[in-house]
């Protein structure tokens, strides 16, 4: 059974009550469920951290544990080089997610540090854009 992490970033634990103009009303954990219940082909873990260490730390031990990771490191993507550098380490694919069109906010948002570590980045269509990278990962491991 394909094995996939979705790992969360900061502020992500608020979600359904965080801006519901940029981020929806429904909680992670909400959609989380609805995920696991569209994809049971798929072992789904989630995990979430408001803290760059602790992110990079679950990183680190998704080695020889998952087949690829979904990773929303929210504000983290475009000032943590320490996230890019884990992601490189581990030789896991990871797909970034951001739920909102990072390209259409802040200028400081458009740069992301983590997405030429990456094997592919999906933004601005909501939590789908979970689904998308889960459905990335069936097709690339038949």
């Amino acid at each position: 059974m394909l094995q996939l992490a979705i790992i969360n970033g900061p502020n992500l634990n608020l979600l359904g009550m965080r801006e519901p103009h940029i981020y929806g009303s429904q909680s992670f954990d909400q959609y989380f469920e609805a995920l696991k219940k569209r994809f049971t082909s798929v072992s789904l873990e989630y995990y979430q951290s408001n803290v760059e260490g602790e992110l990079i730390n679950h990183l680190h031990g998704c080695m020889g544990k998952v087949q690829g990771i979904i990773l929303n490191a929210g504000a983290y993507t475009h000032t943590s080089i320490a996230i890019a550098d884990a992601i490189a380490a581990i030789s896991i694919p990871v797909v970034e997610v951001h739920i909102s069109n990072v390209l259409a906010r802040e200028d400081y948002r458009k740069t992301s540090f983590i997405a030429p570590k990456c094997v592919g980045s999906i933004s601005g269509l909501g939590m789908n854009g979970y689904a998308l990278a889960v459905q990335h990962f069936i097709d690339a491991n038949p």
